[in-house]
């Protein structure tokens, strides 16, 4: 295939525009704005986006909830796209396919990133964070930062895969062996994991907003032995459960929930306080965790288990411009599976 490279020119396919949903001010909705086309550093891939799904980590950034929150930002890092051209130090071929997940890069050389935790470098920048991400129809990206994607998945399928996906999967890792294992909010990330989990022979207990009976319903249909409200407790203990929803109340219920020597994973980036609860119920040995980002490996063992699975992605695609639209349907607990937004 033919190789594009920037060299101070536009490559064939670049438009001198880029389209993106910006946040300019926190708690406000998102704002079409036409911005000049990055061109790509040393490292970096220019990327003409095909697909980003939308997380939830969006609306926590949107509503102000993440901490040193710098506007204006495009937001979105689960983003698929094919490259465009290159910047020095890269060669790769016009049309490769990419997905951009949340780490877009690390400082490398900080003990944690030595020790293989370079999702918890410091120095550390996120994917629709600090650099702007898929709301858009072109992205620059760290090219050591970015993965190829299966042939079998279509952009949109493939979009939930870089941070649902991701984060899913690493949440689950931390489960350890667990054969019974508890799913507290059954949105993107849950609907992956499930088929990770009855892949692996695990059984799922999904548990759901009181009354969402359409999400019970979903669970249901990817494998969950059982499905029900988060006030209803669990027929059984279970061996771990994995904490979505950003509600810390849910924290004591899951710690109730596992058995002696149970796994609590707290799987999102923000989470409302977690209550004051006795230490009875956390006793016995259990373990109450946190997932912090991700790291490359992750990317890599999660892509290549994909579709071994294989994993089927439900998605509901909304045009970019309707960004404010996907994340009022998520904010309500309204989509299943992932929102994708396609230029």
């Amino acid at each position: 295939m033919e190789k594009h490279f920037f060299c101070g020119q536009p490559a064939p396919g670049y438009d001198a525009y880029v389209k993106a949903m910006v946040l300019n001010r926190l708690g406000e909705a998102l704002r079409l704005e036409h911005r000049d086309n990055p061109q790509p550093g040393a490292g970096q891939v220019l990327l003409r986006i095909k697909a980003c799904a939308v997380c939830r980590t969006d609306l926590h950034l949107v509503d102000g909830e993440l901490p040193d929150i710098h506007t204006p930002i495009v937001p979105g890092h689960e983003v698929i796209g094919e490259v465009v051209a290159c910047g020095d130090g890269v060669d790769m071929s016009s049309g490769t396919r990419l997905g951009v997940p949340w780490l877009g890069g690390s400082c490398g050389t900080c003990t944690y990133c030595k020790n293989g935790q370079e999702n918890l470098c410091d120095d550390a920048k996120f994917t629709g964070y600090h650099l702007d991400g898929g709301y858009a129809d072109h992205m620059v990206a760290d090219h050591r930062y970015c993965f190829p994607i299966a042939d079998r998945y279509s952009d949109t399928e493939a979009a939930p895969l870089m941070c649902a996906g991701l984060i899913g999967y690493r949440s689950l890792v931390m489960t350890g062996d667990a054969k019974s294992l508890g799913i507290y909010g059954f949105g993107a990330a849950a609907h992956i994991v499930a088929q990770v989990a009855r892949y692996q022979g695990r059984h799922v207990y999904a548990f759901t907003r009181p009354g969402d009976t359409r999400s019970q319903t979903f669970a249901r249909e990817l494998g969950a032995v059982w499905a029900g409200d988060t006030h209803e407790g669990a027929p059984q203990k279970l061996d771990a459960a994995i904490i979505f929803a950003p509600a810390g109340e849910l924290v004591p219920q899951a710690l109730r929930a596992v058995r002696k020597g149970g796994i609590v994973v707290c799987g999102g980036i923000h989470m409302s306080d977690i209550p004051q609860f006795p230490y009875e119920i956390l006793w016995g040995e259990k373990q109450l965790r946190s997932v912090a980002n991700l790291t490359r490996r992750d990317a890599e063992e999660f892509l290549a288990l994909a579709p071994e699975v294989p994993i089927k992605t439900r998605v509901q695609t909304f045009a970019v411009e309707q960004a404010n639209q996907a994340l009022g349907l998520l904010r309500t607990g309204q989509i299943d599976g992932a929102a994708v937004l396609v230029p």
